[in-house]
């Protein structure tokens, strides 16, 4: 996995927005996708808004995707080979660059066909833990015409990228603004952040 990981910080490093391709193995994103399907056939998935719990909004005019939080309590061992794969890559991230992460939150995402989410950064503005956004991509044979890209602002382009089965993609949550476009069929990830001050 160092090649992987070091893939992601050093497409990071030159662009500011870290990917790799083969972040999950092909079995863990299969059985990742597939809890989030059970998870959205039980309707246990919920509207995703905008702010954090003191300040949560929902408008689906900004944001059409449902989530749900992942968590080691749940005793999924999916979930669990997910965490372990996480607190691999944050020991590489720490000892590699310094960055003094010491947790992380990620939740499964859902954007159901026509749905999108708006330009907007990933840092609350009365909190600042959130120091690094990860996406893993849960979407085998994904099309270009199934639209749902990712669009990242950079100061002098834009950046697409599309939301491929098990490509991880990395940026700082408080430098670019980006957006989810509209996708034509469901679009389904794992999306989330890596903190300080996390205990």
């Amino acid at each position: 996995m160092q090649k992987i990981f070091d893939e992601l910080i050093d497409s990071f490093i030159d662009n500011h927005v870290g990917i790799a391709d083969h972040f999950l193995s092909v079995a863990l994103a299969a059985d990742l996708k597939g809890n989030l399907v059970a998870l959205y056939h039980k309707k246990l998935l919920l509207a995703a808004g905008t702010g954090n719990d003191k300040l949560v909004t929902h408008n689906l005019s900004v944001r059409g995707d449902s989530i749900y939080w992942l968590d080691r309590k749940h005793n999924d061992r999916h979930e669990n080979a997910f965490f372990d794969l996480m607190d691999s890559f944050v020991s590489h991230l720490n000892s590699t660059c310094y960055t003094g992460i010491t947790g992380y939150e990620f939740h499964y995402t859902l954007y159901d066909t026509g749905s999108f989410y708006k330009k907007h950064l990933d840092q609350f503005r009365n909190n600042d833990d959130r120091k690094y956004s990860m996406i893993i991509y849960l979407n085998p044979d994904w099309l270009q015409a199934d639209g749902g890209e990712l669009c990242i602002h950079h100061a002098d382009q834009l950046q697409h990228i599309s939301p491929e089965n098990r490509k991880s993609v990395f940026f700082k949550s408080d430098e670019l603004e980006h957006e989810v476009l509209c996708t034509n069929k469901p679009r389904m990830s794992i999306t989330g952040w890596l903190k300080v001050n996390a205990i």
